[in-house]
């Protein structure tokens, strides 16, 4: 026996485990690493560990059976059949209708496009259209292509809370309702807001028991336990009451809100791109399951609502973690942005496959601009996150455009805005005078407010620059990203993926889910005393899924 064998077994006599036998094929070795990897990749099959000639062998036919000497082969672990379907909650892959307890996140300014939705929805997996910062128009485009592309689903579409435009909010709100919309995703909300209760009332009856059901599904995206607490709730009353007053639902509407909590499921978003607490999933995902728990036993929340994992899914291990921890659905983001379906550029795409763990950093956010608030982006191959910081510097320092130094006025025209601050505010003055001309009157009334929203033109047009591949402005992307894009370059360094023009969004969701699937029946095995050699203990993408 080599040494490498003799690891792996002398721990465990055969007396140290049951009577039972294995009838069936011979199966291979635990140093046949091919061999091993392939029984544990046959996802429909069970895999069971066998004593045999004083080795472990690896098996997924046959069956247990009574041993009736010493020298039959001994039945000394199972890892039971691990289809993706298996993985989370099946409630969540029947309540959407897909093939797995997965679905790809929003990502603003179509991101997360048509094309990427499409994709997933075709594969049987759920992807959430990026309609933050678009237009109605352009969000209604979106719509009648997903809904000719999908006309089944499965697809959502995201609402995210806009801290300048509520009346946008709901604009948006009111076109998901009207276009039969049926999975919203909503994002950024520390309260829950009339758009949001809208939406759900709009979905809302009563079954011939008098229970409640619901047609319109809404996700919450959050991170904050206090802010999980609204949403396992029912819809405010006060909230509740102005919409019944303004007409907007009906009494029937008013009194199944009480009966129902605001969210069917919350993602718990971890450290990721874009807006983040930055919080460490082992943390957040553990206490809001444990909210969730004693809100319902307390009666406080009225049926119970999934929780999933959102912020750091890029690789097998950490989906099998996410899923081992209690998440009923794992959500994607930063390694689908990476994908050639994304709206990002090439350019983008290729800075994102060349990112690291710590290429990422936090910069001052354009929709919250004035409050501090900052965004995880990547700082890898681009200026933006250090010149965004400098903004809000001046912006912090001096009380109006005309009261900063002209030496340093002369550097941020030169630099960042590559124009006059005069020419920025006149573009940002036409295009306030169209869509908020009261966000126009405060600024023209506050000097410091008008700085705000110059600061804000470079803010909100460089990410706009990365998705466009904006020729001249390469230094100025703001790419959203967290360090699970890192942790993804990692996992695929040397295999196909490691390419960005073969990164595609199904394929890499797929190898995510097989990857933790093949984990999780390894560990299970493991877990019964098998032990097996590193070269099979992580799941690597040699081909397309």
């Amino acid at each position: 026996m080599n040494p490498q064998n003799r690891m792996m077994t002398d721990a465990m006599t055969p007396q140290s485990w049951g009577d039972l036998g294995w009838e069936g094929p011979e199966g291979v070795s635990l140093n046949d690493a091919e061999g091993v990897r392939q029984v544990l990749l046959d996802l429909e099959k069970p895999a069971a560990a066998v004593w045999q000639d004083g080795q472990i062998r690896l098996v997924s036919d046959g069956q247990p059976r009574a041993r009736h000497s010493s020298s039959e082969r001994l039945w000394v672990g199972y890892a039971a059949p691990r289809p993706l379907d298996s993985l989370g909650s099946q409630e969540f892959c029947a309540a959407y209708g897909t093939r797995a307890a997965l679905y790809g996140g929003a990502m603003a300014n179509a991101i997360a496009s048509e094309a990427m939705v499409t994709a997933l929805g075709q594969a049987g997996l759920m992807g959430s259209f990026g309609a933050a910062g678009l237009s109605l128009e352009r969000v209604e485009a979106a719509l009648e292509n997903l809904q000719t592309q999908l006309p089944q689903g499965p697809y959502a579409f995201n609402l995210i809370f806009n801290l300048h435009d509520p009346a946008m909010e709901m604009r948006t709100a009111e076109l998901y309702i009207a276009r039969g919309v049926r999975v919203v995703e909503a994002s950024a909300y520390v309260d829950v807001t009339a758009p949001l209760v809208l939406y759900r009332a709009s979905g809302l009856e009563a079954d011939e028991q008098g229970q409640v059901r619901t047609s319109n599904r809404l996700i919450v995206k959050l991170s904050r336990p206090e802010v999980a607490q609204r949403f396992l709730a029912p819809a405010p009353a006060d909230v509740v009451d102005s919409l019944l007053t303004a007409g907007k639902i009906t009494p029937m509407q008013a009194e199944l809100l009480r009966r129902a909590p605001m969210a069917d499921d919350i993602t718990v978003e971890a450290d990721s791109g874009g807006h983040t607490d930055n919080r460490p999933l082992v943390c957040v995902l553990p206490a809001i399951r444990q909210l969730r728990d004693e809100m319902l036993a307390e009666g406080k929340s009225p049926w119970r609502v999934r929780v999933g994992a959102a912020g750091g899914i890029s690789t097998p291990e950490a989906a099998a973690a996410a899923l081992a921890m209690g998440a009923e659905y794992l959500v994607t983001g930063s390694v689908n942005q990476a994908c050639v379906e994304s709206g990002a550029s090439e350019h983008t795409r290729r800075l994102l496959a060349e990112a690291g763990l710590a290429d990422v950093t936090m910069a001052p956010a354009a929709d919250m601009f004035e409050m501090g608030v900052r965004v995880q982006v990547l700082k890898r191959g681009t200026l933006f996150p250090m010149r965004a910081a400098k903004l809000y510097e001046v912006y912090s320092r001096y009380p109006s455009i005309e009261s900063i130094p002209a030496g340093e006025r002369e550097k941020l025209e030169k630099q960042i805005f590559q124009r006059t601050l005069d020419s920025v505010w006149e573009e940002t003055r036409q295009f306030f005078a169209q869509r908020d001309p009261k966000e126009l009157a405060r600024a023209e009334a506050d000097p410091h407010q008008k700085m705000a929203l110059v600061f804000r033109w470079y803010l909100g047009l460089s990410s706009r620059w990365s998705n466009r591949g904006e020729k001249g402005r390469e230094m100025d992307y703001q790419i959203w990203c967290g360090p699970a894009m890192g942790a993804f370059n990692i996992w695929t360094q040397g295999s196909y993926l490691q390419q960005p023009e073969n990164r595609r969004v199904v394929d890499v969701n797929r190898h995510i889910l097989i990857g933790a699937a093949y984990l999780s029946r390894l560990q299970a095995l493991e877990n019964q005393g098998v032990r097996f050699p590193e070269a099979v203990r992580r799941y690597f993408p040699l081909s397309p899924a």
